[in-house]
């Protein structure tokens, strides 16, 4: 089957050989193909084809700019027409190859999340691993590149960011004057008390809890830090580095006494990242991250925390089959990465269910096979086209039970590298057709024919592209308008429910035994309290639940890319904007002889393309603050009510902190708070839109003066670059070829795949 796949790949037509010719020194075959060594054969043949194509157009750019700089770097004044040229090959010249996909793996304690990525990667004990206990105490990033050794970077807090925490973590143990033997004993035991005192410990050795701040920053830590704050890990052999970071990763035991010097510094490390040499199992371009726990009490850390699910293209939420039903941990993972989709670059969810080898196997097949899994209806917002993969990472090493196909590892390798193939596709596709739209310009600047008659419809093009634009204003707003009602419906929700939820939130099964610094924590922190060890208590996010209820499921529709029954959706209102556009310059084009003139005709089309394209990324990144607009206002209005309670001490100071926030948030409400914070998000929503329309507006405008101006006397300057747009056409015109060439090979890979005798699996018996 080898020999067939490789003849296939050898007599399907080549791509211009030519265009891929290196012109300067050819670069080494075996580097080049070292890292594609994650994909077949067939799936490499295309990935070098189009990483060829955009190579050689980045070196066309490359040329076209020099040249167009050589030729005004004398001049006075440059020509605007000039300098949007010179402006737009920068921006694509330093555009960066590919940004990396994150596939984000969330999920709680001993749900498996390290075992999984030790399976996909094929390093059985690679990430410290546990069943029960948590294991992974920090985010760790694992990726593969070009360097020949394993290698890790330890990040830390900075001296900053440490003092910070240091003063939280010492103004939450101060014990204060006046408690009585049963409430002090309480005041000890509270969970984030006990995380305080161990991280201190740890850091500075034993005593250092009763210590104050002052002078806990003269104590010299028990580790050494190193100035620039990370730390360099490297090794020859996975299991040597393994050994190396154990100590980094591993959450440390409460019960610790003494240990590695290592381990000394744990509570400053923040993120571990490892980069695996020329991996035959994980692209170059793909990080796979372990996120654990529900945030961190250190502001940065915690930032980071929901910074790294955000930016996650792709979310696996890992759940032990044993767990997923019913479980409330497994609840709120699974909110929580929906939520992560509405407000982030999520676009694909799955649900990964692991240690599948503690079902009944025949119950395993079954539910393997009819996908009797479910994610919750909210799930609605995703693009994916498979929810739920069932793993076991035990049976891939055993195979006792189950084929190595059955543990359905190979699978998500599958889907993480077909995922990589499709966006390096879609990259080149447009950056190729991008760059020849701006080659198409440059050269017709050197053709000087039809151009007197061209301002004549200029003013005519104009009224209809500000038509368009305020048309486009409009269904915007039309679009915005379908959060009106759900948001209002939210807020009487919230209104009249906010006594009963902060009140479930202020109370604990054990009363008030232990929770008194927890509290004080969540006020330290203005309503949010997150521990790698302690379910997440944000107070903002809980008064709020109600109005987001109502609206996800509109705002989700809102930002989704597919179109909507109800109009709701706002890139297809872009994508009929620019269709509408394109459709009026190939219509005035013909009509007014721009047919004798297919430079401009495309041009125009094209950098409508590219210039709308660009504006989803926009749209993605606002999309965060649009969302979270609810929350940050109510936590704006609380502020001076959490100060308050986090300032007060002595006897029954619980009850006395709870009376404090629960007067406060009575206030605030009666006082219109959440009426502000839907009015914020309406503002937030308003500002998208104008900053979409003063987009859309600025580019056309000059792109359309560009293109539709009369010469300005730089032909004869630029008439060289005759040679680098035919290089470009021919690169053009190779997309085509590529994608074919892409096709036919998968087809043909299929058909020999269900051919193959080796696919058939064994007899039953």
């Amino acid at each position: 089957m080898a020999e067939t796949e490789d003849f296939l790949v050898r007599e399907l037509h080549p791509v211009d050989d030519d265009i891929f010719k290196e012109p300067m020194r050819k670069r080494r075959r075996s580097d080049r193909d070292q890292r594609f060594r994650a994909f077949p054969s067939v799936e490499q043949s295309a990935l070098k084809e189009y990483e060829k194509l955009e190579s050689r157009t980045r070196r066309v750019l490359s040329n076209t700019y020099q040249k167009l700089i050589q030729s005004v770097f004398l001049d006075d004044s440059i020509p605007n027409s000039v300098k949007y040229l010179i402006n737009r090959l920068l921006a694509l010249i330093e555009k960066p190859s590919l940004d990396p996909i994150y596939i984000g793996l969330f999920g709680s304690t001993g749900a498996g999340k390290s075992s999984l990525i030790n399976a996909i990667i094929r390093q059985a004990m690679f990430l410290p691993v546990s069943g029960e206990s948590i294991c992974t105490s920090c985010i760790v990033q694992v990726s593969s590149g070009c360097c020949e050794q394993y290698e890790a970077k330890i990040h830390l807090l900075s001296d900053q960011e440490w003092k910070e925490e240091l003063k939280n973590l010492t103004t939450l143990l101060h014990r204060t004057e006046g408690l009585g033997g049963e409430e002090e004993d309480a005041w000890d035991r509270g969970d984030a008390a006990e995380e305080a005192v161990w991280k201190l410990q740890m850091f500075y050795g034993n005593g250092a809890e009763g210590k104050s701040y002052e002078e806990l920053l003269r104590a010299k830590p028990r580790g050494k830090i190193p100035t620039s704050r990370v730390i360099s890990l490297k090794a020859e052999e996975a299991g040597e580095l393994s050994v190396k970071l154990d100590p980094y990763i591993r959450t440390q035991r409460r019960d610790w006494d003494g240990g590695s010097a290592e381990t000394h510094i744990w509570p400053l490390i923040k993120l571990v990242e490892v980069t695996l040499p020329k991996s035959e199992l994980i692209p170059e371009g793909v990080v796979l991250v372990d996120i654990p726990g529900t945030g961190d009490f250190n502001s940065k850390r915690d930032e980071m925390w929901k910074k790294t699910i955000d930016k996650c293209s792709v979310i696996w939420v890992i759940s032990d089959v044993e767990r997923i039903s019913g479980g409330r941990a497994h609840e709120d993972l699974l909110n929580e990465s929906v939520k992560a989709c509405q407000r982030g670059f999520c676009r694909d969810l799955a649900l990964v269910v692991t240690k599948a080898d503690k079902l009944h196997l025949p119950e395993y097949l079954r539910e393997r096979k009819v996908g009797n899994r479910k994610l919750p209806a909210d799930s609605r917002v995703l693009e994916a086209s498979e929810l739920v993969y069932t793993v076991s990472a035990q049976e891939y090493w055993q195979q006792a039970l189950l084929t190595e196909e059955e543990t359905e590892i190979p699978k998500l390798r599958e889907y993480i590298r077909r995922r990589l193939l499709d966006k390096k596709k879609r990259m080149v596709t447009k950056y190729v057709t991008e760059a020849f739209g701006l080659l198409l310009l440059t050269d017709s600047f050197s053709c000087t024919d039809h151009v007197q008659n061209e301002h004549l419809h200029m003013s005519g093009l104009r009224r209809f592209v500000e038509e368009k634009i305020q048309l486009l204003e409009k269904a915007i707003d039309q679009c915005f308008a379908h959060i009106a009602q759900p948001l209002q419906e939210g807020i009487w929700n919230a209104r009249s429910s906010y006594r009963r939820i902060l009140g479930a939130c202020l109370v604990r099964s054990r009363g008030n035994q232990g929770f008194h610094q927890t509290l004080k924590a969540v006020c330290l922190k203005n309503g949010i309290y997150a521990s790698r060890t302690l379910a997440r208590i944000d107070l903002n996010e809980a008064v709020t639940q109600p109005i987001y209820e109502q609206i996800d499921p509109v705002f989700g529709r809102i930002f989704r890319s597919g179109k909507s029954t109800d109009g709701s959706a706002l890139i297809p209102h872009i994508d009929a904007f620019k269709l509408s556009l394109q459709e009026k310059m190939t219509e005035i084009g013909i009509r007014n002889g721009w047919k004798y003139d297919s430079y401009k005709k495309s041009f125009l089309i094209q950098e409508i393309s590219a210039i709308l394209g660009g504006l989803e990324g926009h749209i993605l990144r606002k999309k965060r603050k649009i969302y979270e607009s609810l929350t940050t206002s109510v936590q704006n209005d609380l502020k001076p009510c959490y100060e308050e309670a986090a300032q007060i001490t002595g006897k029954k100071a619980c009850e006395r902190m709870k009376e404090v926030l629960r007067r406060g948030v009575d206030r605030q409400v009666a006082e219109g708070m959440f009426e502000r914070a839907q009015e914020r998000m309406q503002h937030q929503f308003q500002q998208l839109k104008n900053g979409i329309t003063e987009k859309v507006k600025g580019s056309i405008a000059t792109m359309l003066t560009l293109a539709l101006s009369p010469g300005d006397g730089l032909y004869k300057e630029l008439a060289d670059v005759k040679s680098e747009y035919k290089e470009m056409e021919k690169l053009h015109r190779s997309l085509r070829e590529v994608a074919e060439n892409a096709v036919l090979r998968r087809g043909m890979q299929d058909f020999l795949l269900r051919m193959s005798p080796s696919k058939a699996g064994p007899p039953k018996t």
